[in-house]
């Protein structure tokens, strides 16, 4: 795991594969304001909501200049599956090996029902359009946290 990134680090550029096959790049994406979440594992409940309120919220954030990027370490098939199971719109990336998630902080040691495990962070990033991190949010709640982000970031729901 790597240290957690900070307002004005470099975000770390990677290319993962979506459900549908196609691949995906950070750096493609430069120009744009991109969310970037990460979240441990599709058709669970809280991880559920978090990408229904993300896909619910799609159009207002694009119209506003933002791309939303979900990462979990869920192999393609299964994000197919969450995403046809729950209508989702949003771009949905898989990295199995869970480097990216090493390279952001957003794997690692958390408290879980009072417990210290090792799994993925729930964290929440903003990059700017040169490729940094405006925002980084680590440990968010799945319910309610896109409503707070669009607050947060000053947005029109």
């Amino acid at each position: 795991m790597s240290d957690r990134l900070a307002p004005g680090d470099a975000a770390p550029d990677f290319t993962l594969p979506t459900d549908d096959g196609r691949e995906v790049s950070l750096s493609d994406l430069r120009g744009r304001k991109v969310i970037v979440y990460f979240y441990s594992a599709a058709l669970t409940p809280g991880c559920t909501k978090q990408a229904c309120d993300f896909t619910e919220s799609r159009e207002s954030l694009e119209a506003q200049g933002y791309e939303v990027l979900g990462i979990s370490p869920d192999k393609p098939e299964k994000l197919a599956k969450f995403r046809a199971n729950d209508a989702l719109t949003i771009t949905l990336l898989s990295d199995p090996e869970k480097k990216v998630m090493g390279e952001w902080g957003a794997f690692g040691e958390k408290k879980l029902y009072g417990k210290v495990v090792t799994g993925v962070i729930r964290s929440t990033f903003v990059v700017d359009e040169e490729g940094a991190i405006e925002k980084a949010m680590y440990n968010v709640k799945a319910t309610g946290h896109v409503a707070k982000l669009h607050k947060d970031l000053g947005l029109t729901a």
